[in-house]
């Protein structure tokens, strides 16, 4: 390699870093799981699937009890209705949930690099590197972290945190380097 070649490759390594200092939000967290549910497979078969069995076991039961038509329609609509109520119910759950345990963190400050993304918060920290991560998402506050063949991890960078307007745009070239974009 020659020398300009180097100094080009340690020039991106010292400047392709992303730094982000914010409180996290239940807004942010509902924004994280919205994005899962309707971005990764496993997001939208959650959202699909406690309608669908819902409407699927009050049909079979008014079958069984041979129930009459105009009943069993009834039934399933309402069963669908209840199914996609108790899913969002699930999602906004999920959403506290993950806010109670980054709640503790306080304030947080997390680095992003090519190596992966460094969080400390007030009363802990945590490190973790691109391994962890397989997809990302973007929404128009948030970047949101997804990993796993389900999505089974969730990390979320809210924009607002942003120390410099360019980090968003950085933050946005590791992830390409380095996840999947939904």
């Amino acid at each position: 390699m020659h020398m300009e070649q180097v100094e080009q490759v340690e020039q991106v390594g010292r400047t392709a870093q992303a730094v982000f200092v914010y409180e996290p939000t239940i807004d942010d967290f509902r924004g994280a799981v919205r994005a899962r549910a309707r971005r990764t497979g496993a997001g939208r078969a959650e959202t699909a699937l406690v309608p669908l069995v819902t409407t699927g076991l009050v049909l079979g039961f008014g079958l069984l009890r041979e129930l009459l038509p105009v009943v069993l329609a009834v039934s399933g609509v309402l069963a669908l209705g209840v199914g996609a109520l108790g899913g969002a119910r699930g999602r906004r759950g999920m959403a506290r949930r993950l806010h109670q345990v980054m709640a503790a963190y306080g304030q947080c400050r997390t680095v992003v690099d090519e190596r992966g993304a460094a969080t400390t918060g007030r009363t802990m920290s945590y490190t973790s590197d691109w391994q962890l991560f397989t997809l990302y998402a973007e929404t128009p506050e948030l970047f949101v972290l997804l990993g796993g063949p389900r999505a089974s991890c969730v990390a979320v960078l809210p924009k607002r945190g942003a120390e410099e307007p360019a980090d968003i745009d950085r933050l946005r070239g590791i992830l390409d380097r380095n996840l999947r974009r939904l």
